[in-house]
């Protein structure tokens, strides 16, 4: 596993966030670690960036008790995927199937979600990644949580500089040059759109989490099945 943990004390309510993602030449984990660094200004948030190998994936299936123990008691959890031919990568495509079984308990029921994506082209079709990894959070029960920035570089004074440059709402979308390192990964503005994005996710499962409270409900499959005979056994009454 391969897990920073920050922890740090304060006054204020804690939160757990973890930024959990995979990357094939590194552009994906600055974007990652930007998204944290987002995470950590917010007082009382505890903050976890998680990488997904693929040393952990045997016979197609990720595995790592670990962190999904750590994924089961977080607040928010971010998703991060370079997008390789219009899809999450392989890898990250099997940690989300590794999610069946918190898929199946509800364990992630009400938790904060939100992701992030990176490619060489400027479209690249980043959007089906984000679709892809807005359908699972739905599936996860969980609450999606967008990019609250203004689009950038949409008028003749605008730059490749320029905060959410791409114009990403459902996510977050970065670009970076194919022949060029992970130093050079994304632009200035796509950067700062990922640290803007992590202390919103951060600030808003603050207000989520401890505003009022609530307690989420949840129901096995057996339970849901049940459940539907009860009805239909209602109906027929």
């Amino acid at each position: 596993m391969a897990v920073n943990g920050v922890d740090r004390a304060y006054d204020a309510p804690e939160v757990t966030v973890t930024v959990v993602y995979h990357s094939v030449h590194g552009h994906t984990r600055v974007l990652a670690e930007h998204v944290a660094a987002g995470a950590r200004v917010v007082p009382g948030a505890r903050v976890h960036l998680v990488e997904i190998r693929a040393e952990n994936v045997t016979a197609g299936r990720w595995r790592d008790a670990e962190v999904m123990a750590l994924l089961d008691r977080s607040d928010a959890i971010v998703f991060g995927s370079p997008t390789l031919m219009g899809s999450v990568s392989a890898v990250f495509k099997a940690f989300m199937e590794a999610a069946f079984t918190p898929f199946t308990t509800q364990a992630w029921k009400d938790k904060l979600a939100g992701a992030f994506t990176m490619s060489a082209s400027q479209s690249g079709d980043k959007l089906t990644v984000l679709e892809q990894l807005a359908v699972f959070g739905a599936q996860m029960g969980m609450q999606w949580i967008g990019v609250g920035d203004m689009p950038g570089n949409n008028w003749s004074g605008g730059t490749r500089d320029d905060v959410n440059r791409l114009g990403s709402w459902l996510g977050l979308m970065s670009q970076s040059h194919a022949d060029k390192g992970p130093e050079q990964a994304g632009s200035p503005g796509d950067l700062i759109t990922a640290e803007r994005y992590g202390e919103r996710i951060a600030r808003l499962a603050q207000r989520w989490v401890n505003a009022v409270p609530y307690e989420t409900p949840r129901m096995t499959e057996h339970e849901a099945r049940a459940l539907s005979a009860s009805l239909r056994t209602t109906a027929d009454a």
